[in-house]
């Protein structure tokens, strides 16, 4: 892995702490400024929606658990699992592209609840 990988990989991990945090603030820095999201449940949003849709209110997860993390190129790969504060789990995929130091789209690939 070369430098520029290994700081996405970098950024991706802060992009979760973030989001366990609740700290949307630090990811809008992360985001270029055409940021895409899509999941089986959001096409293609734009940053506006991410943060509407995608950004719970109350604190929903009590960790992510990230067990893959692979970058090739412009494009980082995670696998984690889940914790919610309810008690239940479930495993995703992301794929991550980049633009430049900037993450410029997101999807989500759902996993089965464990």
């Amino acid at each position: 892995m070369n430098s520029l990988e290994s700081a996405r990989c970098d950024t991706v991990r802060r992009l979760f702490v973030a989001y366990i945090a609740q700290q949307p603030d630090l990811v809008d820095r992360m985001l270029t400024p055409d940021f895409t999201f899509s999941s089986p449940r959001d096409d293609h949003i734009d940053r506006k929606q991410y943060f509407e849709h995608c950004w719970p209110k109350d604190k929903v997860f009590r960790d992510i658990h990230i067990e893959h993390l692979v970058a090739d190129g412009d494009e980082v790969i995670v696998g984690y699992r889940a914790e919610k504060m309810d008690g239940g789990s479930f495993r995703n995929v992301e794929l991550i592209r980049f633009a430049g130091d900037r993450i410029g789209e997101v999807n989500v690939y759902f996993g089965r609840n464990l």
